[in-house]
């Protein structure tokens, strides 16, 4: 169980996930490239270290802002960090960004009408943008690395996360902060990512024959 925490580790820089964010990250740089340079992008839960393991930090084809609800500051040249959240950025004006960048976020909002108000926000602000998100479907749920987890009863899973540490999550054998812990996730299918961003193209990042996660990216003109 530990070899496969460290394969799906995205804090390594030598794991499997950060092979499949770089990967991911090659396809958004293709997206890119036609641009014209820099090119502004909003980076929504970015952090320097993920641009840090997809070697594309001090780039000058790119401005990025990273926004979180923490504040924080930007350790290299081309970067900003900002705090706001993800489900109101009226401190930006619409088509503020020539592209709006998200990964892993969207399903950290745990209720429906949230995420329809990020989502929401992503297209106002971005002329273009592209957002990845684990896909429901994926037998191990990516945050509890626990097979068929989200498909269990609440009060089944809040008794797991009680009693084992599982993910990146330690055990929790207090009841609130483990049923928290639960009801933060809501994932999506490719059908709910459609509805999210009308129009979007949706790309299927797959392992083998399954499809592991879902990119919405919108705007561009082919």
């Amino acid at each position: 169980m530990k070899r496969f925490f460290r394969l799906a580790d995205n804090r390594r820089a030598d794991s499997l996930a950060n092979r499949f964010r770089r990967q991911r990250f090659r396809f958004f740089e293709s997206l890119l490239e036609p641009l014209p340079k820099p090119v502004r992008i909003l980076d929504v839960g970015g952090t320097e270290g993920f641009w840090g393991h997809m070697n594309a930090v001090d780039d000058p084809r790119w401005e990025v802002t990273l926004l979180n609800l923490s504040p924080g500051h930007a350790n290299v040249r081309g970067m900003a960090v900002v705090s706001g959240d993800a489900r109101d950025l009226s401190q930006f004006a619409a088509g503020e960004f020539d592209v709006v960048f998200s990964n892993s976020v969207i399903e950290h909002l745990a209720e429906q009408a949230e995420q329809r108000r990020m989502a929401a926000e992503v297209r106002r602000v971005g002329t273009r943008y592209f957002v990845q998100t684990p896909n429901r479907w994926f037998p191990i749920e990516p945050h509890f690395l626990f097979p068929g987890f989200q498909f269990l009863p609440l009060s089944a899973r809040v008794a797991l996360v009680r009693r084992f540490a599982l993910g990146y999550h330690d055990a929790m054998p207090d009841p609130e902060a483990a049923r928290r812990a639960v009801r933060e996730i809501r994932l999506l299918d490719a059908r709910e990512l459609r509805e999210l961003f009308p129009g979007a193209h949706i790309y299927r990042e797959r392992v083998v024959a399954l499809t592991k996660s879902l990119i919405a990216y919108g705007g561009w003109t082919s």
